[in-house]
């Protein structure tokens, strides 16, 4: 079973930065992408960005320019830089993982950080 714990939300004015941080269990190499998703009261889950195993990046439009994903191999983590936040970004943020799970496609997901930009 693999976990997901994010770090590293909290509250910020507007204009203010966040770095998330997403720790695996175990190692992600063996993860096709990993991504951070976000959901606002009264609003369903969207993705805000995407990392493949081969490091190639995917960023929903309205963050773009902002926001930056990343990866650690060595220390199992991923990472989501955020400067210039708008109170528009107001979410609980959860990290998710692709993977496999005998054999099977699988999605994991950690519990959620929460992100607070006051205007």
């Amino acid at each position: 079973q693999v976990q997901l714990v994010e770090s590293g939300g909290g509250l910020v004015q507007a204009g203010g930065s966040l770095r998330l941080s997403c720790a695996a269990s175990r190692s992600i190499f063996g993860f096709i992408a990993m991504g951070w998703y976000r959901q606002a009261p009264g609003k369903q889950r969207e993705l805000v960005a995407t990392i493949t195993s081969g490091g190639s990046t995917n960023y929903e439009d309205s963050v773009k320019g902002r926001f930056t994903i990343s990866r650690d191999n060595a220390k199992n983590t991923v990472y989501l830089q955020m400067i210039s936040l708008k109170p528009e970004d107001t979410a609980v943020y959860y990290c998710n993982a692709q993977g496999y799970d005998s054999g099977k496609p699988r999605d994991y997901w950690g519990q959620g950080t929460q992100v607070t930009v006051s205007s």
